[in-house]
């Protein structure tokens, strides 16, 4: 195992985790910034937080949609380029955490899976095959 190197597992988890989120936000977008009629409805009327067994509704829902489409797009891009793969992947960690608390029967396909990378990429970085590394070189 010693011949793989490091950076192509950091790799294949970069990928892996900006899959999901940004087709996810593809979904939330009929145009440049401009919302779909579904997540206009799902952040206005379906979503909600679950926290300690009760239901909250979503404060400011509508900037939460936007932030939420923006962060699902520019992130995962992020990640896949290995650009500020700390701060994207933690930005993940904490969709993930929002995701939970919204949709918590999805923690064992979806929210632990996706924590884990985030977390590895967090503490590890995007190895040497990310956009990350080759600023290092530069400095």
């Amino acid at each position: 195992m010693a011949a793989i190197p490091r950076s192509l597992p950091l790799l294949a988890l970069r990928l892996a985790l900006a899959v999901p989120f940004y087709k996810s936000g593809l979904t939330k977008w009929d145009g440049f910034l401009q919302l779909s009629g579904g997540a206009e409805f799902l952040f206005g009327a379906e979503f909600k937080l679950h926290i300690f067994g009760s239901q909250y509704p979503y404060p400011f829902p509508m900037a939460a949609a936007y932030g939420a489409g923006i962060a699902e797009i520019v992130l995962p891009i992020l990640l896949v380029a290995g650009l500020f793969t700390r701060f994207a992947a933690f930005g993940l960690l904490v969709m993930t955490a929002v995701i939970q608390i919204t949709v918590p029967e999805g923690w064992a396909n979806f929210h632990l899976p996706w924590a884990a990378m985030a977390l590895t990429l967090v503490v590890f970085g995007g190895g040497k095959i990310a956009l990350d590394a080759f600023r290092e070189r530069r400095r």
